[in-house]
């Protein structure tokens, strides 16, 4: 069998191929970032070895139609995080990079670890839509405490009393807003004064488009994993992070894979007769920042988490390892939660309609009739989907 090692990018991706067994070589090419590129690299692939396995660097906004059309060609695929690329890299003879050394450094990153220590590609267009609106909701966050930023520097030259009286964060408050707007028509006209009311009004729109846009999150939740937000500390935006961030649970083979892409999993740094384990920085922060705040919560709320972690530091944890502890027990807990059946599919087992509310606020993508032309000489055809 061989691996095929892919370093995606916009408008073209490198492949390169080595066998499975000893690492060496098999072949290498260049294609095009297109429905024609897509279908020679399975062509390529198919012409290499009966059995092949590709080894996709995970940069979904690069990656996922070359994802999508692999899978519809029934091709097995995997996705490698870029720090494993990266080390994989470090340990290669030539020097220097490239798009064609990057292709092999994935390649032979799945070759050293397994096949099997790879989550599998899958496609959950649900998970999409609500990743896509939660990062949208993060850029606006991001536009919000910028303008903030800018308004207090203005507020400070204009009016030092007020903006000493504003406490962080009460800026996001449409209250505050209209304190500081009443304020402001009482200054005289100027250049700061304009600017200051036109950052005002500003935030107010976006801070509307904030709240539009969880209100969507929490709707799309509902619709697709209710069961999420029955458990405490897990809100529509936390839920949101564990679907989009997750992008289809059935990637990972078991609770410790789902656990090692959360950040979760233990590290052993033991020495001697001393046994312990440290913080995992590793995995997807997003996701293990969700599994913090249920953590939090529960730990200030909960009396049943409050007892188990009374517990951990009575066996010799510190606060912070306990803390830990709790957390991998949410990844468990959490991956039990994402794995169950969804919502649409038990009710169209069941054989009832499926009305969602949220059905009218998920785009439907139109699907070209014929994005990519079958091939003869496969058992299955292949369609791109994106």
């Amino acid at each position: 069998m061989i691996v095929i090692g892919a370093d995606t990018h916009k408008g073209s991706h490198a492949l390169a191929a080595v066998d499975e067994g000893t690492g060496r070589v098999r072949g290498s090419r260049e294609i095009k970032a297109d429905d024609a590129g897509h279908l020679a690299a399975v062509r390529w692939a198919r012409g290499l070895d009966a059995g092949r396995v590709w080894a996709i660097e995970d940069c979904r906004a690069c990656s996922r139609r070359l994802e999508q059309a692999l899978l519809a060609a029934g091709e097995r695929v995997v996705r490698v995080p870029p720090h494993r690329m990266g080390a994989s890299r470090k340990g290669e003879r030539e020097l220097g990079k490239s798009d064609q050394i990057d292709a092999l450094a994935v390649s032979r990153a799945v070759v050293k670890d397994g096949v099997e220590q790879f989550p599998v590609a899958y496609l959950d267009e649900r998970a999409m839509d609500i990743r896509l609106l939660l990062d949208h909701r993060q850029d606006l966050i991001a536009e919000r405490t910028r303008t903030v930023n800018r308004l207090r520097w203005h507020l400070l030259g204009l009016c030092p009393e007020l903006e000493r009286s504003i406490k962080r964060g009460a800026l996001n408050q449409s209250r505050v807003l209209d304190r500081v707007d009443r304020v402001l028509r009482k200054l005289p006209a100027g250049a700061r004064v304009r600017i200051a009311r036109e950052q005002v009004s500003a935030i107010r729109g976006v801070t509307r488009q904030i709240d539009q846009l969880q209100a969507e999150l929490l709707e799309l939740v509902k619709a697709h994993r209710p069961q999420l937000l029955t458990e405490m500390g897990c809100g529509a935006v936390v839920a949101a992070i564990l679907i989009g961030h997750t992008a289809g649970v059935k990637q990972f083979r078991k609770p410790s894979s789902f656990g090692l892409q959360t950040g979760t999993a233990p590290i052993p740094c033991s020495s001697g007769q001393r046994t312990q384990h440290r913080l995992n920085r590793g995995g997807d922060r997003q996701l293990n920042h969700a599994l913090h705040i249920v953590a939090i919560t529960r730990a200030q709320r909960d009396p049943a988490t409050k007892a188990y972690l009374l517990r951990k530091e009575a066996e010799g944890k510190t606060t912070k390892g306990a803390l830990r502890s709790l957390k991998r027990h949410l990844a468990r807990r959490f991956y039990k939660l994402l794995a169950e059946p969804l919502l649409e599919d038990l009710q169209a087992a069941n054989g009832n309609p499926i009305t969602e509310p949220h059905a009218a606020a998920i785009p439907q993508r139109p699907r070209p009739q014929a994005a990519i032309e079958q091939i003869t000489t496969a058992p299955c055809p292949m369609v791109c989907l994106g």
